[in-house]
């Protein structure tokens, strides 16, 4: 059975991207442009997985990932970040973040990052 996945990033480009590597093999419940959505579709869907953006308006990934984890301790979230951005990881991971892929995304790293955090 497919995993559920939630996509969160503000760049549609960035989520089409995404959708693509993971298309085979997860199933993609929904799609957020910040981290308010974010966390009500968590709350909605229940997800296996989140791929998370650190940078988003409205509400950064890093608060998102801290309020999905306070509400579900077992949440996996996956930061993406790009390159440069090593005190926002810092940060993201001391809010729970359990994984992070670096953009531009290459197929292997994103699977790799995934295999990490779910097996």
């Amino acid at each position: 059975m497919a995993q559920d996945v939630l996509l969160v990033d503000d760049s549609e480009f960035m989520r089409n991207l995404l959708r693509e590597i993971l298309a085979d093999e997860f199933e993609i419940v929904d799609e957020a442009e910040n981290g308010v959505e974010a966390v009500e579709m968590y709350k909605d869907y229940l997800p296996d997985l989140v791929m998370m953006d650190i940078v988003m308006p409205i509400r950064d990934g890093i608060e998102a990932t801290a309020e999905i984890k306070n509400g579900d301790s077992g949440a996996h979230v996956i930061m993406c970040t790009s390159i440069g951005q090593e005190e926002k990881m810092k940060k993201a991971v001391k809010a729970g973040a359990d994984g992070y892929i670096t953009k531009p995304f290459q197929k292997p790293s994103v699977m790799d990052a995934i295999e990490d955090v779910l097996a």
